[in-house]
């Protein structure tokens, strides 16, 4: 499925009916959000759901929590950007990851962090009644869209709620996400964002991210 021409339907659609729906945006990182928030905010009221228990040390989730609400206040958008922050809980991230510490970012460990993130956020959406949530994952060139869209549908079925299907690095837009970093001056991470994808990058001996080259660098393996 292309997920970008479905969005941009719901978007005609959207515009035709002259609706403005609520949307609950889960957000990794002020970089991925920049992008979804700036293309987003023209069709939707947004709130950022920053809940990212998998990342590691303290200090680096402080960091980017700190950022992405800097970012939100700079922004300037359409419609109002409201901001939630969820519970920074690193035991439900290690029991979602148990037995899986050994593999590789990008695979079986990855989409149980994707279904926690994503399952509370459709908690919050179902309990303060939000029309439509999602997620800035899939600009990542790393993120697996199509794992990201078949988990967030899923449990939008389960909670009877709509999931914004989405691949958000479509349309340039993840080279996107690196110019308005640039612009706005954000703390760009070097790894993913939990213990094992820090241990991963520690063990390279070219590091899958560099600072000054957006939040990833092209052509990584």
């Amino acid at each position: 499925m292309n997920y970008q021409k479905e969005l941009e339907k719901l978007i005609h659609t959207l515009q035709k009916e002259q609706h403005i729906p609520k949307l609950l945006l889960h957000s990794c990182c002020a970089p991925c959000s920049s992008y979804v928030l700036e293309y987003l905010s023209d069709y939707f009221e947004i709130t950022v759901f920053y809940y990212n228990p998998n990342i590691f040390p303290e200090n680096e989730y402080t960091k980017r929590i700190l950022e992405q609400q800097t970012l939100i206040h700079e922004m300037k958008t359409k419609y109002p950007i409201s901001f939630i922050a969820g519970n920074y809980d690193r035991e439900l991230f290690y029991e979602a990851a148990k037995g899986l510490e050994h593999l590789k970012e990008g695979g079986e460990r990855c989409f149980k962090c994707y279904e926690l993130r994503l399952r509370e956020t459709a908690r919050i959406a179902k309990e303060c009644d939000y029309d439509y949530f999602t997620t800035t994952l899939s600009i990542s060139p790393l993120k697996n869209a199509d794992k990201l869209n078949q988990i967030g549908n899923a449990i939008a079925n389960e909670y009877g709620l709509r999931y914004l299907q989405s691949d958000f690095k479509k349309k340039n837009g993840y080279k996107r996400s690196i110019e308005l970093s640039k612009e706005y001056g954000l703390y760009r991470q070097d790894y993913c964002g939990c213990e094992f994808s820090y241990r991963d990058r520690q063990q390279k001996d070219t590091p899958l991210f560099k600072k000054g080259q957006g939040l990833f660098q092209f052509g990584a393996k």
